[in-house]
């Protein structure tokens, strides 16, 4: 089994245990905070991603690229010297902006957010920007040596943590306000990623074949061409992401300032970003964890590939990551559709974001081709195209949320359409990169069925779906989702979507299932 393929699977298998976990985390916070406070966590959090990547400077993806070239060519001593630049490079920024976001943060709070209750949240989740910084740095390395499981463990450790602590925290801090209960959420994910970056520096310490402490100081002064070749990749990797955590940064601030353009109250407005953002979006981007750990799995991969001249295998890596995305992703689609309001009723004991879900699912396939589609970019060093699609959506995305959101007739619903615009945008001009540089082709054939697949089960799901056969509504969903899961993998099978080979590729299942 290839390196590709293993790592692949040990990061879905790590993906989906934290996906689940962080959505029961989004659940007990909206349990225990309602759609206030799950509003007030969300206008938070896109500030402290645009931080965190500001410390990061894009090296993550750097880091993996160039440790998995340094190993191809059998160069230690690069590998040494690319982990020492960026722990140095990374640290440093991060005790520059972590104190510079306490002191923001007011301004942040009262002007720009509009809602002064967010001063609490944002002091609480500082802290883990330094965290973050080391551990990521930790887990490019493992990732460009394509040895997965200490970053997927990782992961689960930090969910596990925060899932323990954060119903304790925010019912601690409930009867001192709303604000506090939020600050409690946030300050659990900072013990969670504490957690993490634990385990990830054991793991480092047993792994690693070198001693990192051991002329530390001679590596980072000597590393300037070491720095330079990093940065070729990460600024335009972080430039990519910037735009994305830049144009995050602002939703909040520009949905705000628009929904009061359209006569919502500074409370309201809060609240109906929480239902967007907190309730319905979460439950869209669950099946994204297949998509990250293909897309963190093909940028060492394929620059590998690339860096031999390898071609063909670049279009095989990436025609099978598609696929399998357009696959999970169809599945994902349906059942989210189908079975939007029960799903939503079980989970948060409300229908809100019900009317979101069934806007946004048909489109959500797009959403979770982007990442696979900017991973290979990354790769092929296209990232500074990919920055500028990115650059695209963002500012498109920005513009409709401005000029919908802040109409009475469109509110809130303004920005679920502008966040639509602004993915399908994106993914659309990635593909249009990849076909231009490397005369990637698409099967028509094979997607047309794939839609008709979709069509199909999709329908079936609808008429399954009102047959109230039962009370109990988590049974009901229960077995709903098996049988139109089971249907459409039969589908796949009849209409050879999906083989008997690559189930057989499936590590230690995958032989059973085949009988081989």
């Amino acid at each position: 089994m290839s390196k590709f393929l293993q790592g692949t699977i040990i990061l879905l298998a790590a993906g989906l245990i934290t996906r689940v976990l962080g959505f029961i985390n989004r659940i007990v916070i909206a349990r225990f905070i309602g759609e206030d406070g799950v509003g007030l966590y969300m206008m938070v959090y896109p500030t402290l991603i645009l931080v965190v990547t500001i410390t990061q400077l894009g090296l993550p993806v750097a880091i993996s690229k160039n440790v998995a070239e340094a190993y191809a060519e059998g160069n230690h001593r690069k590998v040494k010297s690319i982990l020492v630049v960026a722990l140095s490079t990374t640290l440093g920024l991060a005790l520059v902006f972590t104190p510079l976001l306490y002191l923001l943060a007011p301004f942040l709070a009262e002007t720009l957010f509009n809602d002064s209750r967010t001063l609490i949240p944002m002091m609480a989740i500082a802290p883990i920007i330094p965290i973050i910084a080391v551990s990521s740095v930790l887990r490019g390395y493992f990732q460009g040596k394509q040895t997965m499981k200490p970053a997927a463990v990782s992961q689960v450790i930090e969910q596990v943590i925060r899932i323990t602590l954060i119903a304790v925290l925010t019912k601690a801090f409930l009867p001192m306000g709303i604000e506090y209960a939020a600050a409690g959420a946030m300050l659990a994910g900072v013990i969670g990623e504490l957690a993490s970056l634990l385990y990830l520096l054991t793991s480092f310490k047993w792994k690693k074949g070198f001693s990192l402490r051991n002329k530390f100081l001679q590596y980072m002064m000597k590393g300037k061409n070491t720095f330079q070749e990093l940065m070729e990749i990460a600024l335009p990797t972080t430039g990519s992401r910037m735009i994305g955590s830049v144009a995050w940064f602002l939703e909040p601030i520009v949905v705000a300032q628009s929904l009061a353009l359209a006569g919502l109250t500074a409370i309201n407005a809060t609240k109906q970003y929480g239902v967007l953002t907190g309730f319905a979006l979460p439950l869209l981007m669950l099946p994204s964890f297949f998509t990250q750990s293909l897309s963190t799995s093909l940028v060492p991969a394929i620059s590998e590939a690339n860096a031999s001249g390898q071609k063909h295998k670049i279009d095989y890596l990436l025609q099978q990551a598609l696929r399998f995305t357009f696959m999970t992703g169809g599945l994902a689609v349906i059942v989210i559709y189908v079975l939007a309001e029960p799903l939503m009723t079980v989970m948060y004991g409300s229908t809100k974001g019900t009317t979101f879900i069934l806007l946004m699912a048909p489109f959500f396939i797009l959403n979770y081709y982007q990442g696979p589609l900017q991973a290979a970019l990354q790769a092929l060093n296209l990232a500074r195209a990919a920055m500028i699609n990115s650059f695209i959506g963002a500012a498109v995305k920005t513009g409709v949320i401005l000029l919908l959101a802040s109409r009475p007739e469109f509110g809130i619903y303004g920005v679920a359409i502008a966040l639509i615009v602004g993915f399908v945008l994106v993914t659309m001009l990635h593909f249009a990169t990849i076909a231009k540089s490397i005369g990637f082709s698409i099967y028509v054939k094979d997607y047309a069925k794939m839609i008709a697949v979709i069509f199909v089960v999709g329908y079936t799901g609808t008429v399954l779906a009102k047959w109230a056969w039962t009370d109990s509504l988590v049974l009901m969903v229960s077995t709903d989702t098996i049988i139109i899961s089971l249907l459409y993998l039969i589908l796949l099978f009849v209409f050879k979507l999906l083989k008997k080979e690559d189930i057989r590729r499936i590590p230690w299942i995958g032989p059973i299932l085949t009988g081989k």
